[in-house]
């Protein structure tokens, strides 16, 4: 399938997304999630990576950070691919361990900053694993708490940026990270594909690899194909149900019709 060009970042701040082929678990025990962090720590100190967040859920990773060398594919490469030798030789398997595209959105402005953050540290709580976010081991959210223990995530840069002495600035922190959010960011579910021309080379390559040869008018003509393109469209892409529809120049009800029976 093709891939959407990354989109990089004026601040050189992202939230990235490492998750597990095939949306397996990409973490057996804790000993695994040690692992990754000491990797992490060290491609910080090789790379200069800024890291302002983390979360190790079991089948996905939540990372915030700031890469100043323009350098992040390089960088989230060398991190995935140390990890994958050790999960695969402690696990005596073979292939992937993460798919195969990590997921990047730039973030350009410390109010965003702030929230993408939030939403790391809460990803625990959303999954009903904790009820509250200190109470998750495997993430910075601690390192906010108690930022001179800290090692890994720069929580003393962020608190700095929430202003006041530093226990006044935890104390907002906490204040902060209990907050309802309602925004939209990337995560376990979310896809890449969102605009009508990233859209149209999904489907052509789609279209070539299921129905070599096909005519694009058999959309139009054969139904089960051009549902099971919907299927697909609406499954493995963020496009919306308008934008589908526009996409293969059918009436949006149709499209609408198809997503209401299959949930």
């Amino acid at each position: 399938m093709a891939r959407v060009q990354r989109r990089y970042s004026a601040s050189g701040c992202y939230h990235i997304m490492l998750r597990g082929n095939e949306r397996k678990n990409i973490f057996l025990d804790d000993g695994d999630r040690h692992r990754f962090l000491d990797i992490l720590l060290k491609k910080k100190i090789e790379t200069q990576l800024i890291i302002y967040a983390y979360c190790l859920m079991d089948n996905h990773i939540h990372l915030v950070v700031r890469d100043d060398k323009n350098e992040i594919s390089t960088i989230m490469k060398g991190i995935a691919t140390s990890y994958a030798m050790f999960f695969n030789v402690k696990n005596n398997r073979v292939g992937h361990v993460f798919q195969d595209r990590f997921k990047s959105e730039p973030i350009e402005d410390e109010r965003y900053l702030m929230s993408v953050i939030r939403y790391v540290h809460n990803n625990p709580v959303k999954a009903k694993i904790v009820e509250k976010p200190d109470q998750y081991k495997w993430s910075s959210f601690r390192s906010y708490i108690s930022p001179e223990k800290t090692t890994i995530a720069e929580a003393r840069y962020i608190l700095g940026m929430i202003g006041g002495n530093l226990n006044e600035a935890i104390q907002e922190f906490k204040r902060f990270s209990n907050e309802q959010d309602d925004a939209n960011y990337i995560d376990e579910d979310e896809e890449i594909i969102k605009t009508l021309e990233d859209g149209r080379t999904y489907l052509e390559e789609y279209l070539a690899k299921k129905w070599p040869g096909a005519a694009r008018e058999m959309i139009h003509e054969d139904q089960a194909m051009r549902n099971e393109i919907i299927q697909e469209l609406r499954t493995n892409t963020g496009l919306s149900i308008r934008k589908i529809a526009e996409l293969l120049g059918i009436n949006r009800r149709v499209v609408e019709r198809l997503v209401s029976k299959s949930n």
